[in-house]
């Protein structure tokens, strides 16, 4: 077995993939070394922009990104998650890439294929993070879960609801609340 030294950097394994012929249309991610490829759906692009139009109630579009890279705690974790809000003053590191620090909100929706990094691994290192809200939203059971209070690498507070329930997210940083009525079920 490979001494963890022997691993490339998070920057290589990237910059593999740039060179890779990875299709249109698709999204990669690094969760804990593993590299990711997943098709995005009609589905789940219903969802992320009805859910990056609620959040531009609130930021600004420079502090709203969808699909950008952010590294987080962990062995090897540069996740690009389908929606993200920044703090207001949120800076980029000396490598060019947004803090995790500097992260209030971080929304996925499920896909079938990676799933379990979603409920798992990525909600472990967004709540190491100390990432205030981690929204999980699920087309398949027509579910969604919000994660708050992270704490010791844990979220502390824990919600789910069906999809028409709304997401009230006033008593967090992010000072709003979602609406999903109109989200659509796989």
């Amino acid at each position: 077995m490979a001494d963890q030294s022997d691993w490339p950097t998070l920057d290589e394994m990237f910059e593999w993939l740039e060179r890779m012929p990875v299709p249109e249309g698709f999204k990669t991610e690094i969760v804990e070394g593993g590299i990711f490829v997943t098709p995005q759906r009609d589905t789940h692009w219903e969802i992320t922009a009805a859910l990056h139009e609620q959040v531009r109630a609130k930021y600004p579009r420079r502090r709203v990104k969808s699909d950008v890279r952010i590294d987080y705690p962990g062995h090897l974790n540069g996740f690009a998650s389908d929606v993200v809000a920044l703090a207001e003053g949120a800076l980029k590191d000396e490598r060019g890439h947004w803090r995790p620090g500097d992260v209030e909100l971080v929304a996925e929706v499920i896909s079938q294929g990676t799933a379990r990094n979603d409920y798992g691994p990525k909600k472990d290192a967004f709540a190491a993070a100390g990432v205030p809200v981690y929204l999980i939203v699920d087309p398949y059971t027509g579910t969604w879960h919000l994660h708050t209070l992270p704490k010791d690498g844990d979220y502390r507070g824990v919600l789910s609801l069906d999809f028409g329930d709304e997401i009230d997210l006033n008593d967090t940083p992010v000072g709003l609340v979602l609406k999903t009525d109109e989200f659509p079920r796989d």
